[in-house]
């Protein structure tokens, strides 16, 4: 159920995080990133479905603001992403905040469009959680991974039409993750494009459309790997994990 929101701060910068909490004892806390858009009624349906999954699930704030269209979003995502340290550091007043929230609990993070890339922005900059997953995430960075700096699994869910994330960079990301020594799992749906977890498409970006098969194929791939993730924790062994595709090869 919702917990309502909270405030949290990035040095000057006031931040509000979106809480639901599970119905019973929370299995993780969950820190789950926005699109460019920052909070969006989708974003916060995915956050409701983890509380309903068991998990108590944070909804950052990207900019301490609430873009009015897709252009403010454009300049407020420009100015976060341009210094990679601040959006770094802007990541990580969200990974403290959710730990004060949840201290006794382990964390993972989700991410969506851009917030899929503020995901793997975390597990590049070394955070100590058990997950992090991007959905139709941005997979490049201007800080590549350092070997042997990624302390988490990751788990990348990618529609191969996306015309935001070209093969040329699919390819760059698997060979970042292989020279960072990284434990990672790239997930590929063909034809699918940008956004396709969002049943509520911007119609102001024609490269965004929802697709309801790649949509449950993430979200249960993501379920998953929780449970495996979690599972050695408890000292019971681990199920096999279930991807599509998992450390493919580099080309």
């Amino acid at each position: 159920m919702a917990g309502g929101t909270h405030s949290y701060m990035d040095g000057e910068t006031a931040l509000t995080a979106e809480v639901w909490h599970p119905a019973g004892p929370p299995r993780t806390a969950v820190l789950v990133f926005p699109t460019i858009m920052n909070a969006t009624k989708a974003v916060e349906e995915k956050a409701a479905r983890l509380a309903e999954a068991g998990y108590l699930a944070i909804l950052c704030d990207l900019y301490g603001a609430q873009p009015e269209d897709l252009d403010a979003a454009k300049r407020l995502a420009t100015g976060l992403r341009t210094n990679p340290v601040a959006y770094r550091r802007r990541l990580r007043a969200a990974e403290q905040f959710g730990r004060s929230l949840a201290p006794d609990l382990p964390m993972a993070a989700i991410g969506f469009c851009m917030g899929g890339q503020a995901a793997l922005e975390l597990a590049r900059d070394g955070a100590e959680v058990l997950l992090c997953v991007s959905f139709h995430g941005l997979l490049d960075t201007d800080l590549p991974a350092q070997p042997g700096a990624i302390q988490t699994r990751i788990l990348v869910c990618h529609g191969d039409a996306d015309a935001l994330v070209p093969r040329p960079a699919v390819l760059a990301f698997w060979e970042e993750m292989d020279r960072a020594g990284a434990d990672w799992h790239f997930h590929a749906y063909s034809g699918v494009p940008h956004g396709f977890t969002n049943p509520y498409p911007s119609p102001a970006d024609g490269r965004i459309a929802y697709n309801a098969s790649a949509d449950r194929q993430s979200w249960q791939a993501m379920l998953s790997m929780l449970d495996e993730v979690l599972i050695p924790a408890t000292g019971e062994p681990a199920s096999p994990s279930v991807g599509a595709r998992d450390n493919p090869p580099s080309a």
